[in-house]
């Protein structure tokens, strides 16, 4: 089975849960993944084979973030760091390509299994909101069907993964992968 993991991260915590997804879903024989960023993931080839899509990122302003939310953010660290105050360590991907663009880029699905995740605050939905949602949302729009509903994973207010939460997605990539091998084939 061969999986594409979509992750967009700003300060590394959606970053460190997407891998421990894929590290999940490798743990299940016969699971190839593959994790890329949304700008790495442009290219439509890419999905050919595709047998699982699995996409994540931060939830900003209730939901997926926007090019100005995700930069401003990493400005504001980078300028912080710059005058000698607490900063925040920022993601490779942080200046990256936001999933709202590179969903333009998706390739319709075929009803091909996929599934949704985001990183939000430790505090109700309503209060946070979840980018999972959204993402879910989108995948639909281009043809992919859920396997599961959209997942979070939670943030402390000083922006660290809550404990456990690493070990919960990995749990969570061994799931995927055992719903979309047990999934009974569509007919047409």
């Amino acid at each position: 089975m061969r999986v594409l993991v979509i992750y967009e991260s700003v300060y590394g915590n959606t970053h460190r849960i997407a891998d421990a997804v894929a590290t999940g879903l490798r743990d299940r024989d016969g699971v190839e993944v593959e994790l890329v960023t949304p700008e790495d993931a442009e290219d439509a080839g890419r999905f050919e084979g595709v047998d699982l899509l699995v996409v994540g990122g931060p939830t900003h302003m209730h939901g997926m973030a926007w090019s100005t939310t995700k930069h401003q953010g990493a400005h504001a660290e980078q300028e912080a760091a710059a005058k000698g105050k607490p900063a925040h360590e920022l993601d490779d991907d942080a200046f990256g390509e936001t999933l709202r663009h590179w969903f333009h880029h998706l390739p319709q699905g075929g009803d091909t299994p996929s599934a949704a995740f985001d990183t939000r605050f430790d505090a109700a939905p309503a209060m946070t909101g979840r980018a999972s949602k959204g993402i879910a949302r989108r995948l639909h729009h281009h043809g992919w069907a859920a396997v599961v509903e959209p997942e979070s994973f939670l943030v402390t207010k000083d922006n660290e993964l809550v404990d456990g939460e690493e070990d919960r997605a990995r749990t969570w990539g061994e799931q995927l992968a055992d719903a979309v091998v047990g999934r009974a084939p569509t007919t047409t």
